[in-house]
């Protein structure tokens, strides 16, 4: 989905439906991961998952283009920003409740996944723990299916809230989600729907259990992962191997572009020093690319999404599609 600039008629119709929720050329870098990225032409921020189906549902019919952030972990915005409307999903609310069929969770999509799964381990509730270190929202980690420690959301959500463009809104069990390896029928189609909320699975245990589940992750993490603002999992882990060690078998461990640089911890984790620009990411991804397919012949998947424009190898320009 590539978004175009917003006429006059489209900007005064988002000042008049949304009053000072709508921020015009608002920074992007504070609401990624990452730290860096262009401006918005306009951001929108809703605080509930009533008020993004609202949200949605006005834009679509208005014909204005959108993208959803979340957490911001798993995007590289260009420089240059993105064109259109972002909004920016801070509709948190959540409850942890018990049933006949077990305990579970539900989640409003931009609510953070890791403090989901942390508030789940301190009830002594199991399941999520290997989602107590994985970055972003509970929409986000719905649409990318998320995953970590061999656990991963096709495996731990019950239900998603699904608000289709075409079709309104309904429950979507997981098997309609159509998950594989970090995808889902959701990333497949981009701008068709929007995630409201989710419901995963629990099970009952001990406080103690799932706190030993959930810190040992935790040192996992804290040895293999570099700190601060950074990508990670930058590339999908090709079959029966590991995006990380091709790269630090190509000798691209720690090689610094700008301000970028592929972690000298994880050669799966690009990290921003601080000055970096989408622009040195963005070298460092095709050069990554480039020599993982030149020396073994493997071609490597970007597992982040790239918004707005970005120079392709042959001197083109490409249109980066995602929506978290």
């Amino acid at each position: 989905m590539r978004s175009v600039e917003l006429r006059e008629e489209q900007v005064q119709l988002l000042a008049d439906r949304f009053g000072d929720r709508i921020q015009l050329g608002a920074p992007l870098a504070p609401y990624t991961s990452a730290r860096l990225g262009g401006p918005a032409e306009a951001l929108l921020t809703v605080r509930s998952a009533t008020e993004l189906a609202q949200a949605a549902q006005t834009l679509w019919e208005s014909g204005i283009a959108f993208r959803m952030l979340g957490g911001g972990s798993n995007v590289l915005v260009a420089d240059s920003g993105l064109s259109g409307v972002v909004v920016l999903n801070r509709a948190r609310a959540n409850r942890f409740e018990e049933s006949a069929a077990g305990p579970h969770v539900w989640a409003e999509s931009g609510a953070s996944f890791g403090a989901i799964a942390r508030r789940a381990v301190e009830r002594g509730w199991a399941g999520l723990e290997w989602a107590a270190t994985v970055p972003g929202t509970v929409g986000g980690a719905i649409v990318n299916n998320a995953g970590a420690h061999e656990g991963d959301v096709a495996g731990s959500l019950e239900v998603a809230e699904i608000l289709h463009r075409d079709r309104g809104r309904s429950e979507w069990p997981v098997k309609r989600l159509d998950y594989a390896y970090r995808e889902s029928w959701l990333k497949r189609h981009p701008g068709q729907a929007v995630v409201l909320a989710g419901t995963f699975r629990l099970e009952a245990s001990t406080v103690e259990a799932t706190r030993a589940r959930m810190e040992a992750f935790v040192e996992h993490r804290r040895r293999t992962q570099p700190p601060g603002a950074s990508w990670g999992s930058m590339f999908k882990n090709p079959l029966g191997d590991f995006a990380g060690r091709l790269i630090e078998a190509a000798g691209l461990k720690g090689l610094r572009y700008g301000g970028a640089q592929i972690s000298e911890r994880h050669a799966n984790f690009f990290i921003n020093h601080g000055e970096a620009t989408a622009a040195d990411a963005w070298a460092l991804i095709q050069k990554a690319r480039e020599e993982v397919e030149r020396q073994f012949g493997i071609e490597l998947e970007l597992e982040i999404e790239l918004l707005g424009e970005w120079q392709a190898p042959n001197g083109s320009v490409a249109s980066g599609e995602g929506e978290r």
